[in-house]
């Protein structure tokens, strides 16, 4: 069994930052790619962020593209996406999901563990 829990979500202002970290732990596989997703309301989810189990990789959904990074920390099986020049329409709740590759990718059914997502709401 593999947990993701997603933390850093809240309330923040137009052009501000946050920080969600996703904390994987359980029976881990040995390498992992992580991404990150989220989801509006009435709207179907969607990629923001991947990363590879060595960092060397990353990728973007052109809508965060120069406004968040992700990166990693193997040691702490923890993975971060960095949000600045938030928008309102960032507005979501914000998923973590690993697959059993060390490759990332931006695809949903890539992965194989998913969070619980954390709201984050942008307020204009």
């Amino acid at each position: 069994q593999v947990q993701l829990v997603e933390s850093g979500g809240g309330l923040v202002q137009a052009g501000g930052s946050l920080r969600l970290s996703c904390a994987v732990s359980g029976r881990l596989f040995s390498r992992y790619g992580v991404g990150w997703f989220r989801q509006a309301p009435g709207k179907e989810r969607e990629f923001v962020a991947a990363i590879s189990w060595t960092g060397t990789s990353t990728y973007y959904a052109d809508s965060v593209k120069g406004r968040f990074t992700i990166s990693r920390d193997n040691a702490k099986n923890t993975v971060v996406l960095q949000m600045n020049s938030l928008a309102p329409e960032d507005t979501a709740v914000y998923y973590c999901a690993a697959r059993r590759e060390v490759t990332a990718s931006s695809r949903e059914y890539d992965y194989d563990y998913w969070g619980q997502g954390t709201q984050v709401t942008v307020s204009s």
